[in-house]
């Protein structure tokens, strides 16, 4: 098997720019979720804590924002959370990672489900979900951090009113850690959330006592909830209305799925069955969902009977920091310190979570589509790019936790309902049908949760948007300037193929272009003639003709095999590919390549607009045939000498 070079001739550059360029497309740089599984695995617990820091690093934030937005209701509205999350999200994601063990996650499935541009055009949309998710997870996180940097008891006066650029100096600190190389991130993470997770449960175990200290705290607090709200099937429906806007409480389980590969497998594991990964990825899963859903309880709890009302209001000192203001209150302001360094170091770190995520999915598509530059496949390039985008939304949003949180939950729960269809249709077409139904209401649960939250908080849907739109647009724009780019990852030729075009000793390879929709004697005959009488195809050569059968247009790079048959009489070279004019320049390039002749191609005119045939050329792979393959292979090969040659009459 042959590979074909897509890449033009590099250009001479200086040695600094050169520099530059080897340290940014360095490879080595890869985070740890990005590394073969065949490097380096871990137990799923420390896998767990990779995912589980952006996972319980919503604690930092997520009871100040329930007791915020449904006040004595949050107990309540969070048992709703934690029932949806271990009844609808472990069972949706635990199916996910039993379908895409290597970390696809349920974009991938939906992508199998929904093939040709359907399908892409559905996976840049949720790309654009993802994004929101993932860079809200960064800003809200690192805003979160600043926020409990400036309320600490020690920290300098001049730094109130500075959460901006402390966010932003997080975000560039965060940047510098991936572009150092990001390697060792399991180890860190294992670390912070068990110090995290510890400062937690002194944080709930103390606050639990002072309210059992505390005589008629919990009458007081239930005479308030029946007084505001009555009836206990009011009290359900209004917590069932609150509990989109808690929807953060549910992120960190794309990123669990993401991180399989590097999940411990067993003896017996084969890549198409790693039932070991799988079962430590659904261990990894539980345990995430089962230890939150305990820490969610309890601080909604502590945080709604212990704080008043007006502390959450903003500049409030419980402001986004509940269970930190616990901390200094009942346990001093040394543990307390100690509690929001513990707190600022996984908030930060969840940001890493999200980054991680992010470096794995836009290469894993937006490349292969064609819808991103080559270098987009480097890690360096595209943390500089999302860090620069996260500093902007920061600026947007002016480092305001709360006014993330719409946007945030947005994405969250985008991601979430695309995995519930994705498992719906898996188990609806292997005919499983209580599984179908089991999934099918979880579907329906997070769908209507998500239109809820996108009619309550607008601005989560525009900032969603604004990114689908931007992946889009991008995308299309990438895709239309690589259009010219040879687009064969590599050349497969079986043997009959080869002796076509090694059967002659000297001169030129004759090809010419044939439409395989027309197969009949007479359709080659008189593409034969046309070429002999307007193209001044020599009469006496043996014609070799060359058929591309276009099977997805929506793919950019494949991988051609090149079939030589008999028809008619007639020799022919055979492809599938994704496109015409490329593959055909691709073949013509690999023949010159493995026989050290120059072939030549002959075409007829494309009749039509051209205008009109360039776009079809971009969405089917057909349509302007002939002067995009000259194009292709002027620009794949700079040698005027060395470039096969087309023929059009």
């Amino acid at each position: 098997m042959s590979t074909v070079s897509t890449r033009r001739s590099a250009p001479i550059l200086p040695e600094s720019r050169k520099r530059l360029e080897r340290w940014l497309l360095d490879e080595s740089s890869r985070p740890t979720a990005h590394q073969p599984e065949t490097e380096r695995t871990q137990p799923w617990w420390k896998v767990m804590c990779l995912t589980g820091v952006d996972y319980f690093s919503t604690l930092g934030y997520q009871p100040a924002i329930a007791a915020a937005a449904a006040g004595v209701l949050s107990p309540l509205a969070t048992l709703i959370l934690v029932a949806v999350t271990l009844f609808g999200a472990l069972p949706v994601y635990k199916r996910v990672a039993s379908e895409s063990p290597r970390g696809e996650g349920s974009i991938a499935m939906l992508e199998k489900l929904l093939p040709k541009w359907r399908g892409k055009i559905f996976v840049l949309v949720l790309l654009g979900f993802a994004a929101t998710s993932f860079l809200i997870t960064m800003t809200l996180s690192a805003a979160d951090a600043s926020a409990h940097l400036v309320e600490n008891p020690f920290a300098p006066t001049w730094l109130h009113g500075q959460e901006i650029l402390i966010t932003v100096i997080f975000l560039a600190l965060l940047s510098v850690v991936f572009l150092r190389g990001f390697r060792e991130a399991i180890g860190i993470a294992v670390a912070i959330v068990a110090v995290f997770l510890v400062l937690n449960l002194v944080v709930v175990v103390v606050a639990v006592g002072q309210i059992m200290a505390q005589d008629g705290i919990v009458t007081d607090w239930w005479t308030a909830l029946t007084t505001q709200h009555g009836n206990p099937l009011i009290m359900v429906g209004l917590a069932v209305l609150i509990f989109p806007r808690l929807a953060l409480g549910l992120s960190g389980f794309e990123t669990g799925v993401v991180v399989m590969p590097q999940i411990d497998g067993r003896p017996g594991d084969t890549e198409e069955n790693p039932a070991g990964r799988i079962a430590g990825a659904h261990k990894l899963l539980t345990s995430a969902a089962l230890i939150m859903s305990g820490f969610l309880i309890a601080s909604s709890f502590v945080t709604t009977l212990l704080i008043p009302a007006a502390a959450f209001e903003e500049g409030g000192p419980a402001n986004g920091r509940a269970l930190a203001y616990l901390a200094h209150l009942y346990l001093g302001d040394g543990f307390g310190t100690v509690y929001d360094i513990s707190t600022i170091s996984i908030l930060w770190f969840a940001g890493a979570s999200a980054m991680t995520g992010l470096l794995n999915l836009v290469p894993r598509y937006l490349p292969r589509y064609g819808m991103a530059p080559a270098w987009a496949k480097a890690v360096r390039p595209l943390v500089l790019v999302i860090t620069l985008i996260a500093i902007v939304v920061t600026f947007f949003f002016r480092a305001d936790v709360e006014a993330q949180g719409g946007a945030y939950a947005t994405g969250v729960l985008a991601l979430i309902t695309s995995a519930s269809v994705a498992v719906t249709l898996s188990a609806h077409r292997r005919h499983q049908r209580g599984r179908t139904l089991g999934f099918g209401l979880a579907t329906g649960v997070f769908v209507l949760t998500t239109a809820v939250n996108m009619i309550e908080r607008p601005d989560g849907l525009k900032i969603a948007l604004f990114f689908i739109l931007g992946i889009i647009v991008i995308s299309f724009v990438s895709r239309s300037r690589r259009a010219f780019e040879l687009r064969a990852t590599s050349i497969r030729m079986d043997e009959a193929a080869v002796s076509f075009v090694g059967s002659q000793d000297d001169g030129d390879i004759l090809l010419i272009a044939h439409e395989p929709k027309r197969l009949s004697g007479s359709a080659y005959r008189h593409k034969l003639q046309h070429a002999c009488a307007v193209s001044h195809f020599p009469s006496t050569a043996k014609p070799l003709f060359i058929e591309v059968t276009v099977d997805d247009s929506s793919d950019f790079e494949t991988e051609l095999r090149v079939r030589g048959v008999v028809r008619h009489g007639y020799r022919i070279l055979e492809v599938h590919s994704s496109n015409v004019p490329n593959t055909i320049a691709a073949v013509m390039l690999h023949i010159r390549d493995i026989t050290g002749l120059m072939p030549h191609v002959y075409f007829r005119w494309t009749e039509g607009d051209p205008v009109a045939n360039l776009f079809e050329f971009l969405v089917t792979g057909e349509g302007e045939i002939a002067p995009v393959t000259r194009e292709v292979l002027r620009a794949a090969e700079p040698d005027v000498t060395r470039r096969p040659w087309v023929h059009v009459g």
